[in-house]
């Protein structure tokens, strides 16, 4: 079962509504007939923050290699929480991150 999340935006001018497991950590009905949307107790900032500081930060660790990658591209798999805003999403009990790395050949002259 899922349930819908509200997460307030910017300075709580507006909101985004995701999908999430009914038995995601935080989601708690509200009323006694429950509610069609639960609010989450962090901002949506604050959950793409994670993911951005998460990205910063591996980029930052792969660029610093002997012989840094002339591409890197990474994917994250995003799973949005009620308690933490966006987590990094498992798949058969990992999270999922891909990352791809390329190097070109020099060309004569380089």
């Amino acid at each position: 079962m899922t349930r819908l999340l509200r997460f307030q935006t910017g300075e709580g001018d507006g909101s985004v509504v995701v999908e999430v497991a009914e038995d995601e950590p935080g989601v708690v009905e509200v009323s006694r007939l429950g509610t069609a949307v639960a609010d989450a107790a962090t901002s949506f900032e604050e959950g793409v923050d994670r993911i951005r500081n998460a990205a910063a930060s591996a980029l930052g660790r792969l660029r610093s290699m002997p012989s840094s990658p002339d591409e890197i591209s990474l994917e994250f798999g995003v799973r949005f929480n009620a308690e933490l805003g966006a987590v990094i999403a498992r798949t058969q009990g990992e999270a999922h991150v891909t990352v791809t790395m390329t190097w070109r050949a020099e060309t004569a002259g380089d």
